[in-house]
């Protein structure tokens, strides 16, 4: 297979014979670009295996940008403004994740969800949490039956709400650990067990929940554990001026806006495999990695601020999470490679929850939000270059 040195970044790239190939940093390099001068590739030069074959998928992606671009109008019809936290949770459901959404009660978070589910044309069940809910109330029970006709009883197992493509977590914080805790093999395995048996979730399956960030009393927080199953972190803010006046316009009138269903199940799927297979340049992983190395002040050298306010830093998971919600919102955005800029887009949501502040922190104002944007500008682009030195208080 020819090789291609890419004249923007210096990247050797294996083009396949009269065909082309994508530089990771989104340059088309073809076969024939240079067929008189001879590249050799490094001994310990491996291309990536899951390298996409673009040229036969570009329309594949070209149908997630547009279906992209089509919930949001449809989405539109109801919610006014809210635009970047409607991008972060539909690049939340391409990169198969699930997501904790964070804002005081009347910013329609509920109706967002649902009407998200309803232009996806996606299964909801909603479960409102409340001190005595009980796990069995979202994963389902067992519930013992006669047959009528030969008189002998069985269990059957009956579905929870749990069983929907698209959950919503109402008040997630107003249960005892215990029902939370039911949700955590949901989240990750996408199933449930009842009494030893196995019963699979339907797929695509997201779990979206809420909560109130004013109100702790008579709350239970979420444990770390939990938290980390969530791949964004989202804040939902209060409207504009112009977006409430639209909102009180919009929601006092008889008028009803229809949403048109303009997803499917199958498309989703297919949309979370084609986000999988964008190729990301070994440069932008190890940029995503600093964002969650130089959060742990265990590890190796760590900016000032980091030890003076950070308790626990981020795991493996965040880094996954911050390389496919890149590759998701480069997609959504049009582009076939993933960016620093990507990873800078999705570094807070996926962050924010992950950072444990300590009491220092919590006397000066500083939040965790501040902490990633002080990691944005310090972290250079090139991955050869040092970290920049900043004083805590800078």
């Amino acid at each position: 297979m020819p090789s291609v040195q890419c004249q923007n970044c210096g990247l050797v790239v294996q083009v396949p014979p009269a065909g082309r190939r994508l530089c990771g940093c989104g340059t088309w390099l073809a076969a024939d670009e240079e067929p008189d001068v001879p590249v050799a590739l490094p001994a310990d030069s491996v291309e990536p295996a899951d390298w996409p074959r673009l040229e036969g998928e570009l329309a594949a992606i070209e149908r997630l940008n547009e279906g992209y671009k089509r919930v949001l109008a449809q989405v539109g019809k109801v919610i006014v403004g809210q635009t970047q936290v409607l991008e972060e949770l539909l690049i939340a459901v391409f990169a198969r994740g699930h997501c904790l959404l964070v804002g005081v009660p009347g910013l329609a978070k509920t109706l967002m969800i649902r009407t998200l589910a309803d232009a996806m044309n996606l299964s909801f069940s909603r479960i409102q949490f409340t001190p005595d809910l009980m796990p069995s109330d979202s994963t389902g029970t067992e519930v013992l039956q006669e047959d009528r006709a030969t008189g002998q009883r069985h269990f059957k197992f009956l579905h929870g709400p749990l069983f929907a493509n698209v959950v919503l977590a109402d008040e997630i914080n107003r249960t005892p650990p215990k029902t939370q805790a039911a949700l955590l093999e949901a989240m990750q395995e996408r199933q449930v067990t009842v009494a030893g048996t196995r019963h699979r979730l339907p797929d695509p399956f997201f779990v979206l929940a809420t909560q109130n960030p004013i109100e702790q009393e008579g709350t239970y927080p979420l444990p770390e554990a939990q938290q980390d199953r969530f791949m964004f972190s989202i804040k939902v803010d209060y409207p504009e001026e112009d977006e409430e006046y639209r909102i009180v316009e919009m929601t006092t009138t008889t008028h009803q806006a229809q949403v048109e269903r303009v997803l499917s199940a199958t498309d989703i799927l297919e949309m979370q495999e084609i986000v999988r297979r964008v190729p990301a340049a070994p440069y932008v992983i190890r940029y995503a990695m600093r964002f969650t190395r130089l959060t742990r002040k265990e590890k190796g050298d760590v900016p000032d601020f980091i030890r003076d306010y950070v308790t626990w830093g981020a795991g493996p998971r965040a880094t996954q999470y911050l390389v496919l919600g890149a590759k998701a919102r480069a997609l959504l955005h049009g582009r076939y490679y993933v960016s620093c800029d990507d990873i800078r887009a999705v570094a807070a949501p996926v962050l924010r929850h992950r950072i444990i502040t300590n009491f220092n922190a919590e006397a000066e104002g500083i939040k965790p939000d501040d902490i990633v944007q002080r990691l944005a500008e310090i972290i250079p682009r090139d991955p050869n270059e040092e970290v920049v030195s900043v004083s805590p208080r800078s």
